[in-house]
């Protein structure tokens, strides 16, 4: 009997639970005699800790335990470099390489309380008194930048607060603007972007059955965590185990540590004073926004030529990201955005260079689209405008200059073949009808109790298209563990996978138990499934990077054919390991930026179609065409999901998220304050376009997909507005107030 599961629309396997409210996070795991554990954070941009007093915390009645710096064996941590303090304390730990006596962002973590109550724990905390020596504040990157600035990591050996920059040095940049007939610069600002998942930071821990503490949480990679933890408080492995129930969404926020450490930390300090009941904890969404990092704010100058006939001929380009206080993982998007500042065209001539600058704000870090949106803001409004200067339509220019097979990229190397972003784009544009007039509808209503103002509604239509790498870059390791079970007597009754990917929300569990049974040639009701358990499943690499589909995939099809092997040998049960390993990749050359960073790509475009009311500056989003290389569509209902869910989310970005910080510190760290988009925000029409160019390496020939429709968002809906109204903006969230007051600046030049 033949099975065929790929391609279906197979229900995620969680939808059940997760509608009906039987799914468990990690904050609906209770235990009858759980203790209650409270972070305290320093609630300091700048400081240096010269005294803690925690007399009156210790004598509340219900107080059980308090983690101190001192508690932590080896007093960092980091998820590409060890730059962080688990806790700040008073002195420095010889330990650790990083001063750990300075907070450097009001989000550091000072110690955390155990009570044997909510409200203990907090009465606790807040009689917690600490002495602090207040430093300067270092608020953005012209304060970081600034002649005589405070170094925020002297441990570094930096003379300045740059600390990682990037280069892409290719032909000669003089004879390429020799050759421009057009120019066109500007320089354009990103702004920060909260998560928002709906599930804020939630743990458990406790010592479990064989002696391992543990640690039940939403996370993104158990092994990293496992890592981290293990690093930090100087155990074995497999000493620690990491355990993700079920995860509140994530979007990249997730893969640094919030309660893994300290949880962990307290367990076993509290195994020592002879206690042994679990800890609970969990963030409210203030202390959520506080807590962890963001996407990057950043800021990138950009000055492009092209000649007569339109090609690109040379680029010249500086970004800056702001690192926030600790690095988190903006070395990585720095070199994500630095490759999309040259977008995915045939570039002969450029001069690139991006920094990232530590400053004692929150920290940036992974965010969908790592680094891609940034740069493609840039890339893509600058193709936009050498379009009108060349009097060109806009698909038609990114038609002459866009990259295939065989095209030298940016890097001075060929892309992995299966470059597929020419059929993106013009598929996109026919499904758009590109080239035709914004089709019209009503006039926008920026108050729902009042009718539009007759004549002051203008519409526009704007294009964008985008790269963004799929797995991780630059020389990392990657790989990905699968292990099958094949369990039954002449035909196989039931598969059981054994997987360390973490179901973030986008349905990796649904898929991978659809590639079992294509396989294997089982009806997915056959396939059971064990995930993200380090006692159980090996490592799965993160769940981002849009790399899980594709690595986790490949290590599956590897492993069933492990475990077939197996089966027609009359093993029973047959067991299949395998670790897929893609090909390996390079870091940037330092000095010019030659190398092959990707072993994957992903290619993306969209049409925005948008209508804006000129006296009030708001924005409605009448139609989004989005066209996206899937590769082959496993679970099409699922790809269609992930694309909505990406131009939501982008759509936010673009338009109302506006978060707002000074002196250090976030200014509105709550949802009411905070506008993330509503069911009455969203664009009122969404069309995906599911282009199948299948990859080479792809498992079935897919493509990760999930964050390529954020990507282009912000630069398509500007060049709509500037179709519109005539106005370039240069920096976003497009709120009412900043578009109007781009209008009224325009009208009068």
């Amino acid at each position: 009997m033949s099975h065929t599961t790929i391609r279906a629309s197979v229900e995620k396997a969680d939808a059940h639970d997760k509608v009906t409210g039987a799914a468990e996070y990690p904050a609906d795991r209770k235990f009858p005699d759980a203790l209650t554990a409270m972070v305290v954070f320093t609630d300091r941009p700048h400081a240096r800790l010269l005294a803690l007093d925690i007399s009156a915390a210790e004598a509340v009645d219900g107080f059980v335990a308090l983690l101190l710096a001192a508690d932590i064996p080896n007093n960092e941590y980091g998820l590409t470099m060890y730059d962080q303090p688990v806790l700040i304390g008073t002195g420095s730990s010889n330990q650790s390489g990083v001063p750990t006596d300075v907070s450097r962002w009001e989000g550091d973590q000072l110690a955390v309380v155990v009570a044997e109550s909510p409200e203990a724990a907090k009465k606790a905390a807040e009689l917690l008194n600490p002495t602090w020596e207040e430093l300067p504040v270092v608020d953005s990157i012209d304060d970081a930048l600034a002649e005589g600035a405070p170094l925020l990591h002297p441990e570094d050996g930096l003379d300045s607060n740059v600390y990682q920059t990037y280069k892409f040095r290719k032909g000669d940049v003089k004879a390429g603007w020799e050759k421009a007939v057009v120019i066109v610069e500007d320089t354009y600002e990103v702004p920060y972007q909260e998560h928002a998942y709906l599930q804020p930071e939630a743990a458990v821990s406790y010592i479990d059955e064989a002696g391992r503490v543990t640690i039940e949480i939403a996370g993104q990679w158990t092994v990293e965590d496992q890592m981290q933890i293990a690093h930090a408080l100087e155990l074995p492995l497999e000493q620690i185990r990491v355990i993700y129930p079920a995860i509140g969404g994530a979007f990249g926020g997730r893969e640094d540590m919030s309660f893994q450490i300290v949880l962990c930390a307290l367990s076993l300090k509290l195994r020592a004073m002879g206690i042994n009941r679990p800890i609970r904890s969990t963030w409210s969404r203030e202390e959520s926004i506080i807590g962890h990092h963001k996407r990057h704010r950043g800021r990138a100058w950009a000055k492009w030529g092209a000649d007569e006939s339109g090609h690109i001929v040379a680029v010249e380009s500086e970004g800056w990201l702001d690192a926030g206080s600790y690095n988190y993982t903006t070395n990585k998007v720095l070199g994500n955005m630095h490759l999309t500042l040259a977008g995915p065209y045939r570039i002969p001539n450029a001069r690139i260079d991006t920094h990232a600058v530590y400053t004692t704000t929150v920290p940036g870090g992974a965010f969908r689209g790592f680094g891609g949106p940034q740069g493609t803001f840039v890339s893509e409004s600058q193709m936009n405008k050498l379009a009108e200067k060349l009097g060109m339509d806009p698909v038609a220019l990114r038609e002459i200059n866009l990259l295939e097979d065989g095209d030298e990229s940016i890097t001075q190397a060929p892309l992995p073949l299966g470059v597929s972003v020419r059929q993106v784009v013009a598929e996109t544009a026919d499904a758009a009808n590109w080239g035709e007039p914004h089709p019209g509808g009503p006039d926008v209503r920026p108050f729902r109790s009042l009718p539009g103002r007759p004549g002051a509604t203008r519409r526009g239509r704007g294009f964008a298209c985008a790269i963004k790498n799929v797995g991780f870059s630059f020389g990392f390791p990657e790989r990905s563990d699968a292990r099958i079970e094949l369990h039954g007597g002449d035909v196989i009754d039931k598969a059981i996978l054994f997987h360390g990917a973490a179901d973030v929300g986008q349905g990796t569990h649904t898929v991978l138990r659809q590639l079992v049974a294509e396989a294997l040639d089982v009806d997915v009701s056959q396939v059971d499934a064990v995930y993200s358990d380090t006692a159980t499943t090996g490592d799965s690499g993160s769940a981002s990077a849009s790399r899980l589909t594709w690595m986790a995939g490949n290590s599956v099809l590897q492993a069933a054919a492990e475990a077939e092997k197996a089966w027609n040998q009359g093993d029973r049960p047959a067991i299949g390991e395998a670790r897929f390993v893609p090909p390996s990749t390079e870091p940037f050359d330092p000095d010019g930026g030659r190398s092959e960073p990707n072993f994957a790509y992903g290619y993306v475009a969209q049409a925005i179609d948008l209508s804006v009311d000129v006296e009030t500056g708001y924005i409605r989003i009448d139609r989004v065409f989005s066209g996206v290389d899937v590769g082959n569509s496993l679970n099409p209902i699922l790809i269609e999901g992930q694309s909505e869910g990406a131009i939501v989310q982008a759509h936010g970005y673009t338009l109302s998220e506006n978060l707002q910080a000074k002196d250090g510190r976030i200014l509105n760290p709550r949802l009411s304050q905070y506008l993330i988009p509503g069911i009455g925000d969203v664009p009122k029409e969404v069309h995906t376009i599911r282009v199948e160019v299948p990859d080479p390496l792809g498992p079935y020939g897919a493509r990760g997909m999930a964050e390529m429709p954020f990507i282009p968002y912000a630069p398509a809906v500007v060049a709509a507005l500037h179709d519109a109204t005539g106005v370039w903006f240069t920096e976003f969230p497009l709120t009412p107030d900043r578009v109007r007051a781009g209008l009224a600046a325009f009208s009068q030049t």
